[in-house]
């Protein structure tokens, strides 16, 4: 009889505690995508960057962590329903600034409280609601504090690419 290997370890608590919560992040951006039916998630996800004031189509690609086609394809489209608006950069004449338009911002609005009540309502389902907003939005500003140190290892890797 050959010698098998030992059985592995059973995950620990907190690896499956971890497991759990990155599968119910996962559902929960289903869940708030079907909360905003007017808008899919990308497309959300854009208005929501030019309305903090990405207004560059590549800096958005970047801090979206999405490809430059992908986010080209969601702006002609969020432009051609009169949502998002293309104008020369002033600061830069070979690039185009992105803003909302009125209606954009309204749709926005009005989907991001749409999203805002489906998160409280599931949030009122947990034993701490107000902690469970509170440590989402600082998994927000943890992106956002991020985001410097993502794009200078992207411009890295790009530099590697090019020698």
């Amino acid at each position: 009889m050959a010698d098998s290997a030992p059985a592995p370890a059973p995950p620990s608590d907190e690896y499956q505690r971890s497991v759990r919560a990155v599968r119910a992040l996962a559902r929960v951006s289903r869940v708030v995508e079907r909360a905003g039916a007017e808008l899919n998630l990308a497309h959300y996800r854009v208005l929501s960057a030019v309305a903090s004031g990405d207004q560059r189509a590549s800096r958005l690609a970047a801090r979206l962590a999405l490809g430059k086609p992908t986010i080209s394809t969601a702006v002609d489209a969020l432009c051609r329903r009169g949502l998002l608006l293309r104008t020369e950069d002033a600061e830069d004449q070979r690039a185009v600034a992105l803003s909302l338009t009125p209606q954009g911002r309204q749709l926005l609005d009005e989907v991001e409280a749409e999203m805002i009540a489906r998160v409280a309502q599931l949030c009122a389902s947990t034993p701490d609601g107000d902690r469970v907003i509170e440590s989402l939005a600082w998994l927000g500003d943890a992106l956002d504090a991020t985001y410097p140190e993502r794009q200078q290892q992207r411009r890295a890797a790009r530099g590697k690419q090019e020698r």
